[in-house]
């Protein structure tokens, strides 16, 4: 099999600092250029600017006076790495491309490869720069290493199961304990923690699969911490960030589902078993702005991103007596430090123990970002991340490689692990209206 050439553009590299380990035994071209613009994300504190600099490091540990000329090696089974210092800006771009911006070298550098080299594919996540290189007969792909191939579970309900023996509706009425699996024919057509709902001819009732247990147990519509569930995907949701037994949880849903405000009610009513409430979101700058074009301190600077959390929390406040003990003892968590809400960048190297880690709008973060965050989690950790896979505003993330989904992709079907699909808008008639037609 012939060996291709992959020219990456800066965009793949502050998605996924590791990606030059994910081309087999393929070799890669690194621009000149690109090492020019990821200087200029070194410096901050997001994630991109934190995959800038360890790439650089990176780099700095495989380079040698042969990375200009024959290549380094990646590994075994790996492909060498190249880095092109030296082009030239060809007739065919300066007629259709006049101004040498960095894009534009990174193409003059694709289209010269490809002239001289077959297989010769041009890397970016960037869609008009991959159209421009197209209009050049450079062949131009996304980067898919960590793209999920469908995304049609964020379209479906929950399960329903008909036509089920009246009896065994019955028993898991009066049943705390639940009914083994085994007793149910669809056992094997569901997943740990899977939740669904069970119809006979008489009657009908939610139920969630215990992988723990092995049993299926009656899911209740119980009011959590002052919010009451509206509909039966809300008493899932709640069921299974209640259990202990599950640390991660995903809630997706579009706009108005109620994900947020669930996710804290249920740290809410657990907050004896947990040392800390950490609230957090990622930040998607405004017209590209970095925060320190924003007046004020850090807490002012991230307060508006933080308002939604804070709304939440408001909401659940209404629900009680403004002088009530429940009003009081938010306040309390918050002044002492139990109740946090903040920006997901500050969280960066936090051993998070015994804590119910709120990920808000999760969609927003990449495969790795998830990664890292997961992996802060310590002992008694429970991490719940809720998001919108319709509602992006990562200019190179979409629905299949955005982090939530990716999570939810690989951690189906562990029993750590549920995940909730809140589909029905329970935030106004407006709200939902405005959801499914505009």
């Amino acid at each position: 099999m012939a060996i291709k050439k992959f020219i990456l553009d800066t965009n793949v590299i502050l998605h996924d600092y590791k990606c030059i380990y994910n081309f087999q035994e393929n070799d890669i071209y690194i621009p000149i250029t690109v090492l020019e613009e990821l200087d200029k994300f070194k410096k901050g504190n997001d994630d991109i600017n934190f995959n800038a600099r360890e790439f650089s490091r990176d780099l700095d540990l495989l380079a040698d006076n042969s990375i200009f000329t024959k290549g380094v090696s990646l590994g075994d089974s790996l492909g060498k790495l190249y880095i092109v210092t030296s082009y030239d800006y060809p007739e065919a771009l300066q007629q259709t491309f006049s101004e040498k911006t960095p894009d534009h070298r990174i193409l003059a550098v694709a289209y010269q490869l490809q002239k001289k080299y077959k297989n010769t594919i041009f890397i970016s996540k960037d869609i008009n720069l991959r159209l421009k290189a197209k209009s050049l007969g450079i062949v131009a792909e996304d980067y898919i290493s960590d793209k999920v191939t469908s995304a049609d579970i964020f379209d479906k309900k929950h399960a329903t199961f008909s036509h089920i023996e009246a009896h065994l509706v019955d028993d898991l009425y009066k049943s705390k304990e639940g009914i083994p699996v085994e007793k149910f024919s669809f056992s094997s057509d569901i997943e740990p923690n899977e939740c669904f709902i069970i119809k006979s001819s008489k009657s009908g009732v939610l139920a969630r699969y215990n992988s723990f247990s092995q049993k299926v147990e009656r899911v209740e519509k119980n009011k959590v911490f002052g919010i009451e569930p509206r509909n039966a995907e809300q008493a899932f949701a709640f069921n299974v960030m209640l259990d202990n037994n599950i640390k991660l949880v995903a809630l997706t849903g579009k706009s108005g589902t109620g994900k947020t405000l669930l996710a804290l009610a249920a740290a809410l009513e657990q907050q004896e078993n947990f040392q800390q409430v950490l609230l957090a979101r990622p930040i998607v700058a405004l017209g590209n702005k970095d925060l320190g074009y924003l007046p004020g301190d850090d807490k002012r600077k991230v307060s508006p991103y933080m308002q939604p959390l804070f709304d939440n929390l408001n909401v659940i406040k209404h629900q009680f007596n403004y002088q009530g003990k429940e009003v009081y003892k938010i306040e309390e968590m918050q002044r002492e430090q139990k109740l946090v809400i903040e920006a997901l960048a500050y969280i960066r190297g936090r051993s998070l123990s015994n804590t119910f880690f709120i990920v808000d709008e999760a969609q927003n973060l990449t495969p790795h970002e998830i990664k890292t965050i997961i992996t802060r989690a310590g002992e008694e950790t429970k991490i719940i991340f809720t998001g919108d896979i319709q509602q992006i505003d990562q200019p190179y993330l979409d629905m299949h490689s955005n982090g939530l989904v990716y999570m939810i992709d690989r951690m189906r079907g562990q029993e750590l692990f549920a995940h909730i699909n809140l589909t029905k808008g329970e935030r106004s008639p407006l709200s939902e209206l405005a959801s499914n037609l505009l």
